[in-house]
């Protein structure tokens, strides 16, 4: 990955920002996570570049024409499965939004970057290897896939601002 790509985050990968809202509905981007290979752990950053079509830059789960660019997953629900960001292997960890309670099609502003809801992520068989039954306790829980529209910058701290529908045909 190149370094202009992503900036890592100097307090390390179990800081969690306290407290804090943003415009709007208060939601915010509370940590950013990428892999530098299939396999190995997520790395923390403090900033990335999502391309467009493709995902965040770098990251080895990013796929160009794919559904499945970025997961989201909210730290509410993460904590309440005492779980820590990136463990489930999510891209963004959100606060103040409930990430399943968004659709496929609805779009959210994420820093620069503007994502697009596609499906929800079903937990695979790797999340046993975190803790014995947890592929089941995720099951509708674990967070949603999102394709990037348009690219841009996205930080640690940025507001998350969720967009209506457009309405075809009204």
């Amino acid at each position: 990955m190149e370094r202009s790509a992503a900036t890592e985050k100097s307090t390390g990968p179990s800081s969690v920002k306290a407290g804090g809202s943003a415009c709007g509905t208060g939601a915010e981007v509370a940590n950013i996570f990428w892999c530098v290979a299939h396999r190995l752990p997520m790395r923390e950053v403090e900033e990335i570049e999502a391309v467009a079509n493709r995902g965040l830059a770098g990251c080895a789960h990013a796929q160009s024409g794919g559904l499945r660019q970025i997961l989201l997953m909210d730290m509410e629900r993460l904590e309440a499965l005492q779980l820590h960001p990136g463990e489930i292997k999510e891209n963004i960890t959100t606060r103040g939004l409930d990430v399943r309670g968004l659709r496929p099609g609805q779009r959210l502003r994420l820093g620069e970057a503007l994502v697009e809801i596609t499906v929800p992520c079903e937990p695979c068989k790797k999340m046993e290897n975190i803790r014995a039954g947890l592929k089941n306790e995720l099951r509708g829980r674990r967070g949603m896939l999102c394709r990037v529209v348009e690219g841009g910058r996205i930080r640690a701290g940025d507001p998350i601002v969720v967009l209506e529908f457009e309405r075809v045909g009204a």
